[in-house]
């Protein structure tokens, strides 16, 4: 699942679970989608700060 499709999905099934709520499988995806996105968020965000160099 492409980056976008996934925030999408996870936007959906956050827009759901307000509304009408979640399955038992609906709320497994959702979780799963959920440790995914931050998995590649702080992959990424550790990339950028070792990327930072400090100048005196």
């Amino acid at each position: 699942m492409q980056p976008k499709e996934r925030i999408d999905r996870i936007n959906h099934l956050a827009k759901k679970a307000k509304r009408e709520g979640l399955t038992t499988m609906e709320k497994q995806e959702q979780k799963k989608l959920r440790e995914e996105y931050l998995k590649t968020f702080r992959k990424n965000f550790r990339g950028q700060l070792d990327r930072i160099k400090f100048e005196d």
